[in-house]
């Protein structure tokens, strides 16, 4: 209860700033997550769907770049919340297409040697 009461309260805090604002970003990934673990993730599918959109719009030509800096994975974390919520929901057909992409994305990003990590 204190983990989507916190989820909420940031997700109130910044919802009114720009949607580039890295920490209304932030604070929608951890709604999503806080739903998700309080066994909600029928209410998280539409923030991490969401969240993947932002991040992907506003942040995909930092992944794109040769330069890896903290923001070179905002997308592919999303998208890997949101297989994970979409597992949860019984989806895990959708959840697989979207975990291969993932796996593929940070070979090609990161090399064999720490896409495990």
């Amino acid at each position: 209860a204190v983990r989507l009461a916190l989820g909420w309260a940031g997700w109130k805090t910044y919802v009114g700033r720009p949607q580039v604002d890295e920490w209304r970003c932030k604070a929608m990934g951890l709604l999503g997550t806080a739903l998700r673990q309080s066994s909600l993730p029928e209410e998280a599918l539409p923030v991490f769907e969401a969240s993947l959109a932002v991040r992907q719009r506003y942040w995909s030509h930092i992944e794109n770049s040769s330069i890896l800096g903290a923001q070179s994975n905002l997308a592919l974390s999303a998208q890997s919340n949101l297989a994970s919520c979409l597992s949860d929901l019984g989806r895990v057909d959708e959840a697989l297409v979207l975990e291969r992409a993932l796996y593929a994305r940070r070979m090609e990003l990161l090399g064999a040697s720490r896409t495990c990590a």
